[in-house]
């Protein structure tokens, strides 16, 4: 009956026993032999050497990944509609103390070249001016859309040549990755982007992401970032084990898999009341205030996203039992 958020969602078996695993005497803060894994474990994912910080949420992978590719006087180039406007209380600008984001429009929450070449167009460049230091998409969007390879190298080309960082915003990677059946390498390192927030939490993890640096040299700083911003967790054995967890035998990609599969059942009962394509685990539709109470009387719960809107989430654990009824009532709405 829970279609409100996957971050609800219990965490895998595989994340609690890799916890059990790692409740032993080991060194503390990231000096253990869980941690020491990630750079290797992600260089062999992506197929390039990366540097991986473990972080103890979304919001403060995106914020450290952002400090290392913008200074305090620059600026982030976003979606107005992104996360890290929207839903993270003005913390880009708290940790990379006054940075401004600059908002882009697009379908969506998709940005587009054309859409950053509007906001870099409009900026003088002079001193009066914030100027653009980086450019952040996130990748399954808002709406939960999925960037396709090309998509993402149109933009990677264009911060290159502008001398923007490139930062995604992988909170749902794994349902964009689990969409589109794209390579990695092509999705990420080889398309431009710079640093990526790996997310494991909606998808099966306790509390810990992964904030991968494909410019390994941007982890160096990112060290003292993470110490000095409050993140650094004396027992980091425990969230590198959840990561690792997911990992192994491709875990991430499983749950993945699981909850856009159930997003893909609800869509089919929506019909021409989707307001965007399900390319994730996040299905938008059209309902009337009245159809909404309809759909939420037997107890289904779900989140009211915009006026005649509401959002429903299904979760790495939800088997098509738990879904058809919710499927079968959207499909008898009127």
């Amino acid at each position: 009956m829970r279609f409100f958020s996957d971050n609800a969602a219990p965490a895998c078996p595989q994340v609690i026993a890799a916890i059990a695993a790692a409740n032993t005497l080991d060194t503390a803060y990231d000096g253990d032999r869980w941690s020491q894994q990630l750079d290797g474990r992600f260089s062999d994912l992506f197929g390039t050497q990366v540097r991986v910080l473990w972080t103890p949420s979304g919001t403060s992978a995106n914020c450290l990944a952002l400090a290392a590719l913008c200074q305090p006087h620059g600026a982030v180039i976003c979606h107005r509609d992104a996360h890290i406007n929207m839903d993270e209380a003005g913390a880009p600008g708290f940790y990379l103390l006054g940075a401004k984001l600059l908002l882009g429009e697009g379908p969506g929450a998709k940005l587009t070249p054309p859409a950053v070449e509007d906001i870099l167009g409009a900026i003088r460049p002079d001193v009066h001016q914030v100027q653009a230091h980086a450019l952040s998409i996130t990748n399954a969007t808002e709406y939960g859309l999925s960037y396709t390879p090309d998509e993402v190298a149109a933009l990677g080309d264009l911060a290159k040549s502008r001398g923007l960082g490139f930062h995604m915003d992988g909170a749902r990677f794994a349902n964009a990755v689990a969409h589109s059946g794209a390579d990695l390498a092509d999705l990420t390192w080889r398309a431009g982007v710079d640093a990526l927030s790996f997310g494991f939490v909606k998808n099966g993890g306790m509390g810990a992401e992964a904030l991968v640096f494909f410019k390994p040299e941007l982890a160096d700083a990112s060290l003292y970032r993470r110490k000095r911003a409050g993140l650094l967790a004396s027992k980091g054995r425990y969230l590198a084990a959840q990561i690792l967890a997911m990992l192994d035998d491709d875990v991430w990609l499983t749950n993945a898999r699981a909850a856009n599969a159930g997003a893909a059942m609800l869509a089919r009962a929506a019909g021409d009341r989707l307001v965007y394509p399900v390319e994730a685990n996040e299905v938008f539709l059209r309902v009337t205030p009245d159809e909404a109470a309809s759909l939420r009387a037997p107890g289904f719960d779900f989140y009211d996203w915009a006026p005649g809107e509401v959002r429903l989430v299904t979760s790495w654990d939800q088997q098509e039992a738990a879904i058809k009824p919710l499927a079968d009532a959207i499909a008898a709405l009127p």
